[in-house]
């Protein structure tokens, strides 16, 4: 495999702060359900204080239980293990939309969202296996610093773009190691591993 490097300059703070996104997804059961190992709280009215914007929703799909295909709009925030904040739309004007199935967000997302009712909401602790994935070893490599990266410039913690040029694809990665015949380099996700909190309403469904 002939890859080439290419600086991105970001750090991985910066990656922690991107949004649920990119695995395929299975479906899900009906809503209060537990899908896998996902576990979920639900909160119908009367249930308490919400976080979500109270100014009223259109109610699109009243009435119906979103299923794959449909199109879903919603509200969530999300946070780490530790209750720490890491992603969330509740500033937005408005709300996520995206098709269910079409494998755009990580599957435990996806899975809390099927079957879930206009104007419901709940609370779902997402897996890392179904969010970005089970920390995998195999994907730290040691490569010698010859042909391409042979003068390239590593720091330890910086995020790196690699592309594969038989294959013409681009992944991140983060140093760990630098000698000078050689460089150590993480390729899973800075979010690999992590298990995720989130609180989400649907706010209206639309089918095709």
């Amino acid at each position: 495999m002939r890859t080439t490097i290419i600086f991105i300059g970001a750090v991985i703070a910066a990656i922690l702060a991107v949004a649920a996104a990119g695995c395929i997804s299975p479906s899900a059961g009906p809503a209060g359900t537990q899908g896998g190992n996902i576990t979920s709280t639900q909160q119908g009215p009367g249930s308490g204080a919400t976080l979500f914007p109270t100014v009223p929703l259109a109610g699109t799909g009243s009435g119906m239980m979103a299923m794959p295909g449909d199109n879903v709009s919603v509200y969530y925030a999300g946070t780490f293990e530790n209750g720490t904040p890491f992603d969330s739309n509740l500033e937005s004007p408005a709300p996520l939309v995206f098709t269910l199935g079409n494998s755009t967000i990580i599957p435990g997302f996806e899975e809390a969202v099927t079957g879930m009712t206009v104007n419901q909401e709940k609370t779902v602790t997402i897996p890392a296996a179904k969010a970005y994935g089970d920390y995998n070893a195999s994907l730290v490599r040691t490569v010698n610093r010859t042909g391409p990266i042979a003068n390239t410039s590593f720091t330890v913690g910086e995020i790196f773009s690699i592309h594969d040029r038989t294959t013409n694809a681009y992944s991140a990665v983060r140093i760990l190691k630098v000698t000078p015949t050689t460089v150590t380099w993480d390729a899973n996700s800075p979010l690999s591993g992590l298990n995720f909190t989130f609180r989400i309403k649907l706010a209206g469904i639309t089918r095709p």
